[in-house]
């Protein structure tokens, strides 16, 4: 299964009868899914199918969602309701009204709610929309995966390009002269007498006993064997494919904390040139996989 980005952009667009409508979708990055949908008014109905559908095809990602409708149809025709009008006029004419008020004029009758109605002879038409609606926005849908799917191949070299500098500077590191026993005990011998030549208060062999922890804490063993791991881990990833942005970019941040560990430990000048460059790596990586589905 490949991989996918967050990040795309689809349009499908159609005509039915007099009416012409288009869906457009931009995706961006996002910690979860998050599907904003926008419709004309009257077609509720269409917002909540597109959000469901975006939903159960994507699992990551903010989806800004709209449809356009427009219409050649021609506008609604005002239709007098004679039997309300009718009605009105006969309640009227038993009403006995008080000195210095008006009857009810024709004009006020018409304003009453529901006497004049607006006949909306494109009503069927738009009802004809749902079909054809749907069918585009299943288009929009697929054409947006494809977008993703092209973008995340993109992505899948990118990472995999920095992720074989990570275990190459990691093979590197391991097998740098710097890092040997004999390198760290002379670096350390070096400083021990340095500091009994600089003072003859402290003990020799408390010195030497220090030296020894130094020498211990100063093996990047552990820290290499980590990175391996990760790295093993990563391709396995990459391999698996579909939804794996979360997962990538803990070991991503799992990365950072071993080269940060590595250079802190690194007492030689070759050893922390390897680690600075490893902790580049990872943050080119990391802006990365942030991407990812």
């Amino acid at each position: 299964m490949a991989i996918e980005s967050m990040t795309g952009f689809a349009r499908a667009a159609g005509t039915t009868g007099a009416h012409a409508f288009a869906w457009e979708v931009r995706s961006v990055n996002g910690r979860g899914l998050d599907v904003r949908v926008r419709v004309p008014p009257g077609f509720e109905s269409l917002s909540e199918a597109a959000r469901k559908q975006f939903s159960a095809a994507f699992a990551r990602g903010t989806l800004h969602v709209s449809l356009a409708i427009t219409s050649e149809a021609s506008a609604p025709r005002p239709r007098i309701n004679q039997e309300a009008l009718a009605a009105l006029i006969e309640a009227a004419s038993q009403v006995k009204l008080p000195g210095g008020i008006a009857p009810a004029t024709l004009d006020g009758l018409l304003a009453i709610r529901g006497v004049v109605e607006l006949s909306d002879e494109s009503g069927d038409a738009l009802s004809e929309l749902d079909e054809p609606v749907l069918a585009a926005l299943a288009e929009t849908i697929a054409a947006l995966k494809q977008a993703r799917l092209a973008e995340g191949r993109a992505l899948e070299a990118i990472i995999s390009g920095h992720l074989d500098s990570i275990a190459r500077l990691t093979v590197e590191a391991e097998g740098h002269p710097g890092r040997s026993v004999e390198a760290i005990r002379a670096r350390l011998a070096g400083q021990v007498a340095a500091l009994l030549e600089a003072s003859t208060a402290l003990e020799p062999q408390r010195l030497h006993q220090e030296a020894a922890l130094l020498a211990v804490k100063a093996d990047i063993r552990e820290e290499i064997d980590r990175l391996h791991a990760h790295v093993a881990a990563l391709r396995e990833l990459l391999a698996q494919g579909g939804p794996i942005g979360r997962k990538l970019d803990f070991l991503a941040q799992e990365f950072g904390r071993e080269a940060s560990t590595l250079c802190a430990k690194a007492g030689d000048p070759g050893l922390s040139r390897i680690g600075l460059e490893l902790r580049t790596t990872v943050d080119q990586l990391r802006e990365q996989v942030q991407n990812v589905e």
